[in-house]
């Protein structure tokens, strides 16, 4: 206790109580950025939702999916981020989460199935950049094709951040802290709305669903405790209400509501 943490597990840097994980697209914004470059620059909606629905079916990864929607989008990378900044608006209750957030210690970690260069420009124009760079963000990546540059017609692809069928299995970033000692391990939330928080699910203390989205029919479907969220006024309600000690995350997990 007191020591500096483990290089692996930052969010403890400030010996928090509680850490709150989080998805990006769909989760702190409004709009999914990469269903909303897939349906706008490339193969459009029924492609992309066939895709998810394989992925929800267990017909096929993650990975597979989401690389097939990407590589489906020809537009330089330079001008997907400026076409997202104009589309792209933040969850109506996520700023004064943040802020809440960051006043309480409450460490907020962006895992993310997208990728980090689109999160970082996305997150520094809705909350400016100071904001975004005191974010821990563990993600995708971008790099270019061969012989190509990311700003060029068909220059840019996904690198994911580890091998397996998610492309990010976002578990493997909350399980040293759901592993710690119980004197030192912090209460552990997270928030998700779709199927690249399918791994992160049963990781935490409680999860937040996005009423409406297919996170919410798998928990249902795999019997996962969680609480349905319509913006993040809902949660952060109900994440100040269990660090003021007048709520329990097993009262909270109240399902579909």
């Amino acid at each position: 206790m007191g020591s500096a943490p483990p290089p692996t597990l930052p969010a403890l840097r400030t010996n928090p109580k509680f850490i709150f994980f989080t998805d990006f697209d769909g989760t702190i914004t409004q709009q999914d950025s990469n269903d909303f470059m897939t349906d706008n620059l490339g193969f459009g909606p029924v492609l992309r939702r066939a895709g998810n629905q394989d992925v929800l079916t267990g017909r096929r990864h993650f990975r597979d999916a989401f690389r097939d929607m990407l590589d489906s989008i020809n537009t330089p990378f330079d001008e997907c981020i400026d076409i997202l900044r104009k589309n792209i608006d933040l969850d109506a209750g996520f700023k004064a989460f943040f802020e809440w957030a960051r006043d309480n210690n409450v460490p907020i970690v962006v895992l993310s199935g997208g990728m980090e260069p689109v999160i970082r420009a996305l997150l520094a124009h809705m909350l400016g950049q100071e904001e975004a760079d005191s974010l821990q963000i563990v993600s995708n990546n971008v790099v270019p094709h061969e012989g190509k540059t990311i700003n060029e017609a068909g220059g840019w692809q996904i690198v994911y951040h580890d091998d397996s069928g998610f492309g990010h299995d976002k578990s493997l970033e909350i399980r040293p802290y759901a592993g710690l000692p119980a004197e030192e391990r912090p209460t552990l939330f997270y928030a998700g709305d779709g199927v690249s928080d399918l791994s992160a699910a049963k990781e935490t203390d409680l999860l937040f669903a996005k009423a409406g989205r297919d996170l919410v029919t798998y928990c249902e479907k795999e019997n996962v405790s969680f609480t349905t969220f319509n913006d993040f006024s809902d949660i952060h309600a109900t994440v100040r209400d269990i660090v003021a000690g007048k709520l329990t995350t097993a009262e909270a997990a109240t399902g579909r509501k």
